[in-house]
């Protein structure tokens, strides 16, 4: 089972890749320190698991691991110190949640959940956004999303079973999902798999025809040539 560490810490990559080395079937394929060279690492080492710091500078764990959210994405067991990130991280479909400084005993239990959700489903870790429904947290798979619209201070999110109110920005959504989501104007994100098609209107104005869907959002002036190259790469 291939391993990438990642944390900002050289101390505790360097105790966790001492534990790795005491830890059957387990080829640590490299140690980074921020979201951005984990990143670059993921692509060029292809690991099965990450183990993942929450708190870092720059690009945090949680953020991480949604934005390689999708069929690829390595299995995550998050390390941190704290425990109040538990929920999130398993919401984010973690394998385990390690408590700092980690143990041996606990290393090994998560390393053995994932090798079991490797054998049993492997690549799949579908992404989720998370927000609010009638003041409760619920989640939405990203599959079953249409449309995400910014309206005053939230993001509304319709999706094949209704809608969700998300407090993070346009912006942060599309920087967690780059190659999922894609800009029809400052307002508006959609899926890329739901724009089957643009629509132009009488008066110049083009509307995105959706997958699903008879919504059809504006297509800003700015976005409209990268929405036509899309169309064309199929």
């Amino acid at each position: 089972m291939r391993v990438l560490i990642v944390d900002d810490e050289p101390l505790a990559r360097t105790r966790l890749a001492a534990l790795l080395a005491g830890c059957s079937d387990v080829d640590v394929v490299g140690s980074v320190g921020d979201g951005e060279a984990a990143i670059d690492a993921v692509g060029e080492c292809q690991p099965d698991v990450l183990l993942l710091d929450i708190n870092m500078p720059g690009i945090s764990g949680t953020a991480l691991a949604q934005r390689l959210a999708g069929s690829k994405r390595p299995l995550v067991v998050f390390c941190t110190a704290y425990e109040s990130h538990a929920l999130h991280a398993f919401e984010l479909g973690a394998v385990d949640y390690l408590l700092k400084p980690v143990r041996l005993e606990r290393l090994n239990e998560a390393l053995q959940r994932a090798r079991l959700r490797l054998q049993q489903a492997p690549g799949d870790t579908g992404g989720y956004l998370h927000g609010r429904l009638r003041g409760e947290q619920v989640r939405v798979a990203l599959d079953d999303v249409i449309s995400l619209l910014a309206e005053e201070k939230y993001v509304v999110v319709q999706h094949r079973g209704g809608q969700l109110l998300l407090e993070d920005s346009l912006r942060q959504l599309e920087d967690a999902y780059p190659d999922t989501l894609i800009r029809l104007h400052r307002n508006c994100l959609v899926p890329a798999q739901r724009l089957i098609g643009l629509k132009t209107l009488t008066d110049g104005r083009v509307l995105a025809r959706l997958g699903g869907t008879e919504l059809m959002p504006e297509v800003s002036r700015r976005n409209l040539p990268a929405l036509r190259k899309l169309l064309r790469m199929g």
